[in-house]
C-alpha cells in the first residue's frame, strides 16, 4: 500500500487529500478571520486520525514509517551536520550567508528547553500547513493535497507553521480563543506552541539562509524573536 493511501486509511472522512477550491494563500486577512474556525476544524479532525500501529516521532518515510524513538530525538537531530544529503555539514552557512550562529543557538536552546513539555504528544501532523499547500472555498472546505512532510509529532506543530507563514494572522491567539470557546483543553500550551515554532522556524530559517533568500530571513527571525511574548500574554 502506498503512503498516500496509508494516510488515507489513518484520516477520518472530514479530510480531504483531493480538495475543490482554490489557494488558500489567496485570502487576505479580513476572508481568513471570518473562515479561521473552518480552517482550525479540519486541522484539528487530521490530529484526531487513529494511529494505532504507527510507532515513534518524525517525518514518514515511503512506508509511513518514523525513524526516532523520542521527540528529543527527532527535534535535535534535525539540526545535526552529519546528515547526508543537503544539510550534510550545514553549519558552513555560518560564514558564507546571513545565517546568524548567536540568533540560531539561542533559539535552539530555547526549543531544547521546552522539549519535555512535548514528549509523549503523539499525532499525525500535516506538517506543511503552509497557506499555499491548503486548498479551500472560503465557507464550507479546506483540503490537504501535499502529505510529502507528514509525520508524528505535537499537534500543535501545525499551528505553527501557520503562525510562521503569516504572523500577522495571529493564529496562536485565534487558536486560544477557539479552544476557549469548545472548552478544549491543551495541557502546557505556552511551552508547547514554543517548542513547536521555535523548531519549525529555526529550520525554516535555515532553508532561506541557504538560497540567500535574505528578506525572508529577517522577517521569520522577527517572527521568531516576537513570539514569546505573544503567547506568554495568552
Amino acid at each position: 500500500m502506498g503512503k498516500d493511501n496509508i494516510i488515507k486509511s489513518m484520516l477520518s472522512g472530514m479530510v480531504s487529500m483531493t480538495p475543490n477550491g482554490f489557494i488558500a494563500d489567496q485570502l487576505n486577512q479580513e476572508q481568513f478571520v471570518g473562515c479561521h474556525e473552518l480552517f482550525f476544524d479540519k486541522i484539528l479532525e487530521i490530529h484526531s486520525s487513529d494511529i494505532k500501529g504507527v510507532e515513534g516521532y518524525g517525518e514518514f518515510s515511503e512506508e509511513c514509517k518514523t525513524e526516532y524513538e523520542t521527540c528529543k530525538e527527532f527535534l535535535i537531530d534535525t539540526f545535526a551536520e552529519d546528515k547526508e544529503g543537503y544539510w550534510y555539514n550545514w553549519k558552513e552557512m555560518f560564514e558564507t550567508t546571513v545565517l546568524e550562529p548567536e540568533f540560531f543557538e539561542q533559539y535552539l536552546q530555547e526549543m531544547k528547553d521546552r522539549i519535555p513539555y512535548c514528549e509523549g504528544k503523539r499525532y499525525l501532523v500535516y506538517n506543511n500547513t503552509f497557506f499555499a499547500n491548503m486548498i479551500t472555498d472560503g465557507k464550507t472546505t479546506v483540503g490537504f493535497p501535499d502529505w510529502s512532510r507528514s509525520g508524528i509529532c505535537d499537534f500543535l506543530l501545525d499551528f505553527a507553521i501557520m503562525d510562521l507563514n503569516k504572523p500577522y494572522l495571529h493564529i496562536p491567539e485565534l487558536f486560544f480563543e477557539y479552544c476557549k470557546k469548545r472548552n478544549i483543553l491543551i495541557p502546557d500550551f505556552q511551552e508547547r506552541f514554543l517548542c513547536m515554532a521555535y523548531y519549525k522556524g529555526i529550520d525554516v530559517l535555515r532553508w532561506h539562509a541557504s538560497i540567500d533568500d535574505t528578506e525572508s530571513c529577517a522577517s521569520i527571525m522577527k517572527s521568531i524573536s516576537e513570539l514569546k511574548d505573544r503567547i506568554y500574554a495568552l
